[in-house]
Formats: C-alpha cells, sequence, structure tokens
C-alpha cells in the first residue's frame, strides 16, 4: 500500500521534469517529509485550461487532495479510506473506473515509508484477515535519485450545500494505485533487513518510468484494454530501501531529518 510518503521537489523541479505548461505559483506547497492522507499534494495531469479557447489538454501541476471522492457520492467523508486502488482491479471498481478511463495522474514523490512486520503477520494481512501493527519504517526510493513518480487518478467532487460561487464548492481529490511489491533484489539494500520490497509490505505504489507518462496522462486514451498495459509494473532492480527513525510514525513530525538513514533498526522494532 501507501500510506505515507515524502515530497520535498520545489515545483519549479517537478515543472522542469515533467515539461509542465501551466502552474500556479500561489499553489505551491511547502516541502513535505511526511505526506499523509486528507493533505494537499502535487499531482501532474493533462487538461485542457478552464475558459481557455484551445480545448487541448495542458500538461499541469495541480494541488489536489490526497483521498479520492467519487462525484457520485454524497459526502466527501469516503475520501479518507480511498488512498489507494488496486491496479488489478482499478479498471472494475465503481469507485474507480471512470476515473481510470479519463483522469488519470502522476504524483511526484521523493519516495514512500512502509512498515515491517513478521512473516506470519504479512500472510493474514494479505488475506485480509488482521491489520498488521507497524514497526521499522523504512524509506523506499529510487536508487538513482530521480523523482518517484506515483501512477494516480483523480476526481471531481461537487459540495451542492455551497453556491457555486464558493472556493470549496468543488473538490478535487486524488488516489495512489498500488501492485504487487517486487519479489527481485533491491538495488540498493540495508546491511541487515530486508532484501525485497515484498520482504517489507506485500504491496507498492505503482511507479511509472518516464517513457510512460505521456501515455499514462493521455486524456485521449479511454480504452479499457489499451490502459491496462500501463499498469504493469516498472522494471526490476531501480529501488533502494533503508531504515528511518520510528519519529515519522507519528504524523505531526515533519522535517528533512525523517529521511535520514538508520544504520540499522532502532532499539525495540523488528523484522
Amino acid at each position: 500500500m501507501c500510506g505515507r510518503y515524502a515530497s520535498s521537489r520545489r515545483p519549479e523541479d517537478l515543472a522542469a521534469t515533467f515539461e509542465i505548461e501551466k502552474w500556479e505559483p500561489g499553489e505551491a506547497l511547502a516541502p513535505d517529509f511526511n505526506v499523509a492522507p486528507t493533505k494537499e499534494v502535487y499531482a501532474v495531469l493533462d487538461r485542457p485550461v478552464k475558459d481557455a479557447e484551445d480545448p487541448r489538454p495542458v500538461r499541469q501541476l495541480r494541488t489536489l487532495k490526497w483521498g479520492l471522492v467519487p462525484s457520485w457520492s454524497k459526502t466527501p467523508e469516503g475520501g479518507a479510506r480511498m488512498i489507494n486502488a488496486r491496479a488489478e482491479t482499478v479498471h472494475e471498481k465503481p469507485s474507480y473506473r471512470r476515473a481510470f478511463t479519463s483522469r488519470r495522474c502522476v504524483i511526484p514523490a521523493d519516495g514512500y515509508y512502509e512498515w515491517v512486520t513478521g512473516s506470519g503477520e504479512r500472510e493474514l494481512e494479505v488475506e485480509g484477515k488482521k491489520k498488521r501493527p507497524r514497526k521499522q519504517p523504512y524509506f523506499v526510493t529510487p536508487a538513482d535519485g530521480s523523482v518517484f513518480a506515483m501512477a494516480g487518478l483523480y476526481e471531481f467532487w461537487r459540495d451542492k450545500t455551497l453556491p457555486d460561487e464558493h472556493p470549496l464548492a468543488w473538490w478535487v481529490t486524488c488516489t495512489v494505485i498500488t501492485t504487487e511489491a517486487e519479489t527481485s533484489p533491491l538495488a540498493v539494500a540495508p546491511e541487515e533487513g530486508p532484501r525485497t520490497l515484498a520482504d517489507i509490505h506485500p504491496r507498492m505504489p505503482l511507479m511509472l518510468t518516464p517513457d510512460r507518462w505521456d501515455a499514462w496522462l493521455d486524456p485521449s486514451r479511454t480504452d479499457v484494454e489499451d490502459l491496462r498495459p500501463l499498469l504493469e509494473p516498472p522494471p526490476h532492480g531501480l529501488m533502494r530501501a533503508f531504515p528511518v527513525s520510528t519519529a515519522v510514525s507519528n504524523v505531526r513530525n515533519n522535517g528533512p531529518e525523517l529521511l535520514k538513514e538508520l544504520q540499522g533498526p532502532e532499539e525495540g522494532t523488528l523484522f
């Protein structure tokens, strides 16, 4: 899954990386080293600019709320639970299938956090029988230092209790697509602890390599069977993982020190 990640890159740098044509400096977010559900996050999307004469899609850097609220929802309360969509079923689930065919985005990150648990508890979690306890946190990030481009979906939701001109009348929300975690060796593994991403957690965010960005963001691609190959996991051996402080487990903690690599798991935590 993806329940927490870090996003510290400046919008100017993201604009250069993703060839952004439009973004609003007034919507710039501060670096966030502990992004949690319901927070405002950056998303890259291709969409026509509202009220523009040119109807062509424009690549934009937008600020969205993490936790997808389907357009047909009566209330937005369920958004906090819809932070992830499974790649295997995203094309058929009522909450995601319309967005999958027409409202896809890329959610840029430095990397994501995940907490290691024992193998027995992990098997129960895969079966949906038990929520695993959080233990030693690890940070997973591209080994070459590049941006971690997570596949995402976005949606618009209208709050009908507010007038059209109200700034909160429309919610724009997003979700991160996840896939099965890699079982191949990490590009860089810690001296002690997990050797693969699957050793950390059975799921991982679906990372899109740059050669897939244009196809994924293209809103003219609406055929499900044409889109499903884009959900294939990235090539193996691109990621590294390292232990970080358990301070990240508290969402109130936020700073670059959360990304400091530890020499090994903290005392009292388990692999």
